[in-house]
């Protein structure tokens, strides 16, 4: 029998937000696979390792995703990392990929899993806590109360927009688009907040549109809610 692939979420950056199915999980797998290069020095595996002891004496497997944008060399990496991962999977062995934050949320484990499955293989996910949750928790917050809708959006997608839709917003993936998202949260009559890194180290907060920095890193995002009245 074929091995079963697991697309399994160790949450933002704290290892305590580690669900107690992923801990089990990593610790009964054939194969822990992560997204890089060296995968001791990728961030999944940094967050998981403070959860689970046992990961250090486990077989891993690297599986390189780069940030491009070209298409074409996008799925020759994909299908590499797949054949990757389907080599161990043949074998009988379980694979259990960490991927940060949730797995079902724009993560890249997906082609992975879609190229696998494809060709036969088992496949299963396992959530962890989005960055997004996450954040607003650190922010003492809640991301939406009664009948507010929830906008969830990479920030490229947000350039062109005045974040007029009824409702909260969560921008995620901000990266050097920081300069006309700050210039479109003054506009839009919002309050904001961002966090930076939630959960390690190098945790950033910033609790309004002024004190968000011209510049931020790939792990942050902005929580962006209507103004209200206060009833009294």
């Amino acid at each position: 029998m074929p091995g079963i692939l697991y697309g399994v979420g160790v949450g933002p950056g704290d290892p305590e937000l580690m669900t107690l199915k992923a801990v089990r999980l990593i610790q009964e797998a054939d194969v822990v696979a992560l997204p890089g290069r060296v995968p001791r020095e990728t961030l999944a595996y940094q967050i998981a390792a403070q959860a689970v002891p046992e990961l250090a004496e486990k077989e891993l497997a690297a599986v390189y995703m780069p940030m491009i944008r070209d298409r074409e060399a996008l799925a020759r990496n994909h299908m590499e990392g797949a054949c990757t991962l389907e080599a161990y999977l043949s074998q009988g062995k379980n694979v259990v990929f960490l991927t940060l934050g949730d797995p079902t949320i724009y993560s890249t484990f997906t082609y992975l899993q879609s190229i696998v499955a494809d060709h036969g293989y088992p496949t299963a996910l396992v959530n962890g806590v989005p960055s997004f949750c996450a954040a607003a928790a650190r922010l003492n917050l809640p991301l939406a109360e009664w009948d507010e809708p929830l906008h969830i959006l990479p920030a490229v997608h947000c350039l062109d927009s005045t974040l007029s839709a009824p409702g909260n917003y969560v921008l995620m993936k901000l990266g050097k688009m920081m300069p006309q998202i700050k210039e479109i949260l003054a506009q839009s009559g919002r309050s904001a907040a961002m966090v930076e890194n939630c959960g390690m180290e190098e945790e950033r907060v910033c609790r309004t549109v002024e004190e968000i920095p011209g510049s931020a890193g790939y792990f942050s995002l902005i929580i962006a809610k209507e103004q209200k009245e206060i009833l009294i």
